[in-house]
């Protein structure tokens, strides 16, 4: 903590950076607006969060995953009032390219190709390697989170926005924490680490399915968002391969989507096993197959909010559920065991 603490400043921002009025999004927890480093003229983006412990997590967690090409770099953090307010002012890399899908839509080259869906994936794969790595689970994996750094046929592919990342622990760590009784407690609930970084290989496989196809796994064809339905769904691993979309689809997208997209958390590949797998490791060997994905992201763009809100909506679904899961561990008092209950009697006899 303390090196992050060093790094905030407490210096007025406007000594180095230009604010402007441009908003170039919003967060979860706060707007995201234009700024100019005065020395360089470097256009930069801006987070305003109010101080509190939940920005401060945020910040840090998104500091401390500096380094991976595939994260949006965090450049400066102020500490500084704003109407009367404390505030931290997070300076970040300028992602002018735009919103991945937004792109594919965008494109005027020609048919998108598997191979491309691949190249792409390998770059998200990285970034979430990189987090869980360093014991971090971003938890909010999804379309509007995935930026681009330009315009350029270059450009980079960066995961951004952590207002709902979290330190993932060690089982060893989680052992020693007072809500934990090892005696007795399941060995898929021992690491919540477990369930929160399972959580970011399932968006994976969202994101993944609608890079080969143009519409998500867990949605209805018909433009419908089926919001009632959709946690039942989830849980069941409602989906299919529909054809005429998936009929040139390599089996092995498919497989590589099957284990992402596992019901049970504790099945789901993690994101080593999605690394290892030659369709992300060697993508550039993946067939240049041309997709459906370009023609139905335009044809479906009026679709494309209802799809966005449903990721939100299932994201937060299984952050409740899985938030729970550690709380749902009794103390030995509170136990019914009946193996606990007959050597307590013998104690007691």
């Amino acid at each position: 903590m303390s090196n992050f603490t060093k790094f905030i400043k407490t210096t007025p921002i406007t000594d180095d950076y230009e604010i402007s009025n441009t908003v170039l999004g919003l967060g979860i927890n706060g707007k995201v607006v234009e700024c100019k480093e005065k020395t360089t003229g470097a256009k930069r983006a801006l987070k305003v969060l109010h101080d509190n412990t939940k920005a401060r997590r945020e910040v840090e967690l998104h500091w401390r995953a500096r380094g991976c090409i595939h994260i949006v770099q965090v450049i400066d953090v102020y500490e500084n009032s704003y109407g009367g307010r404390g505030c931290l002012l997070v300076v970040m890399e300028c992602m002018d390219g735009g919103e991945l899908f937004q792109r594919i839509q965008d494109n005027r080259e020609g048919a998108f190709t598997e191979r491309q869906a691949a190249e792409i994936m390998h770059s998200i794969c990285v970034a979430v390697r990189h987090l869980h790595d360093s014991n971090i689970a971003h938890r909010d994996i999804k379309p509007e989170n995935l930026l681009y750094s330009s315009t350029q046929p270059n450009a980079v592919l960066k995961l951004t926005d952590f207002g709902f990342a979290k330190e993932t622990l060690t089982p060893a760590d989680t052992l020693q924490t007072p809500c934990y009784t090892p005696y007795y407690v399941a060995p898929e609930v021992l690491g919540p680490e477990k369930y929160d970084k399972s959580c970011d290989i399932w968006s994976l496989g969202v994101v993944m399915y609608i890079l080969l196809c143009g519409f998500p796994p867990f949605y209805s064809n018909h433009g419908l968002a089926i919001s009632p339905g959709m946690k039942k769904r989830i849980r069941l691993g409602q989906y299919d391969f529909p054809e005429p979309e998936w009929s040139n689809v390599s089996t092995e997208a498919k497989n590589l989507i099957k284990g992402m997209l596992s019901v049970d958390p504790a099945k789901r590949l993690t994101i080593q096993q999605v690394m290892s797998s030659p369709w992300v490791r060697a993508y550039t060997q993946v067939p240049q197959t041309p997709l459906y994905t370009h023609t139905l992201l335009r044809e479906g763009g009026d679709a494309w909010a209802d799809v966005q809100d449903e990721m939100t909506r299932s994201l937060a679904t299984m952050r409740v559920d899985y938030d729970q899961v550690t709380v749902q561990i009794k103390t030995l008092e509170q136990s019914n065991n009946s193996l606990l209950n007959k050597r307590r009697n013998k104690v007691g006899a």
